[in-house]
């Protein structure tokens, strides 16, 4: 196993940067650079040399099976210039450690059994979170709570296991080789905490992607100026001549603790511009799949095809005179985006830990197998149980296959 290093803070100057070194030479490079390493999670300063002086910084020293990766760590918390961490990562070169590939530590933790699966997507979505909600879902998958959830789901089964199991052995003496009923209990309360999470699922995963809003109307309605008001800056071109706006513009923004996407489209009329055409029929695609449609118009009517429940129907111009919202003096804009906000909590108010399709599919087949009839023979029943138990440690995941990983591991950065 290679030793490998990499700047885990953001490359460029600043105060600090942090670079990381993982492996089974960490230790030994770390002393020809750094000299006597402190005691294990103990901070100190050291002079670091390479023939010359490199830097004064803190050295961090983790032995394996209590570090991130589970392997032999050291860190060199260094002065945050860029040619100083040249020079370190030069040096750890020379010393026979290679510059780690996008994901490699993180991908270290799983296969070490530091990180299960489930903790390796919740970092994904913890390091690209742009909400408060998203950082908050993240983080009860970092620290462990599903995990924790399946393994007492999967407790419970090795109880309904033990009795069936107890039942088998003792077939042949004088104890009633009935199942008892306190296994057919079990395997309900588990089947009924299985409904629940997988009920929350689309919830869970609506909130971890994040949510679209299209702003749509005929042309001239006033969308670009209202997405320019929302962003609080010129983002979308705004012009008095009809079929201005032709792409869908995109805002991301975070609306209440909740990443938002707002999409001003294209004015919706038919066309015989064959750009502003395809531009229509692009705002109607973008706004069809979208969460919540924004409908503007200085009558207050909405475009039928597109109207959906849930949606919002807001006359615009207001600065004119008359009720509803203004994009030049903002009014009635921040009672609006409330309103937004509200509707799309309520989208996920049931939402639960399940964020993946791969840990809901593993839910239902766990469900699944345990959907045995009480008649069936103990043998049936025990079988059913481990199967079941095997498809709950498939949520976590301790293992997957290598082109899921690779997947996974693709949005991480070089320093993860």
């Amino acid at each position: 196993m290679d030793t490998i290093y990499a700047e885990a803070t953001p490359s460029g100057r600043g105060g600090v940067s942090v670079v990381r070194l993982s492996g089974p030479e960490a230790r030994a490079i770390g002393e020809a650079i750094a000299g006597p390493l402190p005691e294990a999670r103990r901070a100190e300063l050291r002079l670091l040399r390479d023939g010359e002086q490199i830097d004064r910084a803190l050295v961090i020293r983790f032995d394996g099976g209590s570090s991130f990766t589970g392997e032999p760590v050291v860190e060199f918390h260094l002065h945050g210039a860029p040619v100083i961490v040249r020079r370190l990562e030069r040096a750890l070169r020379d010393h026979g450690a290679r510059i780690a590939e996008a994901g490699e530590f993180t991908r270290r933790a799983l296969l070490n059994g530091s990180l299960a699966l489930s903790e390796v997507e919740a970092l994904s979505d913890l390091l690209s979170a742009e909400s408060e909600a998203q950082r908050q879902q993240a983080m009860k998958i970092v620290s462990g709570d599903l995990a924790r959830w399946t393994g007492m789901l999967r407790d419970r089964l090795v109880r309904a296991g033990a009795l069936i199991e107890a039942s088998l052995d003792f077939a042949d003496e004088d104890v009633p080789e009935e199942v008892p009923a306190e296994v057919f209990d079990l395997l309900a309360r588990v089947r009924q905490d299985i409904g629940i999470a997988i009920a929350g699922y689309p919830a869970a995963e609506r909130l971890r992607a994040g949510f679209e809003v299209a702003i749509v109307g005929p042309p001239n309605a006033g969308k670009s100026s209202l997405l320019n008001r929302i962003a609080q800056r010129e983002l979308a071109l705004v012009s008095e001549i009809a079929g201005t706006t032709r792409d869908v513009i995109e805002l991301h923004t975070e609306l209440g603790g909740l990443a938002v996407t707002f999409l001003d489209t294209a004015g919706l009329r038919e066309t015989r511009d064959m750009v502003e055409g395809m531009g229509v029929e692009r705002a109607r695609a973008r706004a069809s799949a979208a969460d919540i449609r924004v409908h503007l118009s200085e009558d207050g009517q909405a475009i039928s095809e597109l109207l959906r429940d849930g949606d919002l129907v807001v006359r615009t111009k207001a600065d004119l005179g008359g009720p509803g919202v203004s994009a030049v003096t903002g009014a009635g804009v921040r009672e609006m985006l409330d309103e937004i906000r509200n509707r799309l909590a309520g989208q996920v108010a049931g939402a639960g830990m399940i964020t993946r399709q791969r840990q809901a599919q593993a839910l239902e087949d766990a469900a699944r197998v345990l959907d045995v009839h009480p008649d069936q023979p103990a043998e049936v029943l025990a079988e059913a149980v481990r199967a079941a138990s095997h498809r709950l440690g498939e949520v976590v995941g301790r293992i997957a296959p290598d082109d899921y990983l690779d997947e996974i591991f693709s949005s991480f950065c070089i320093g993860k």
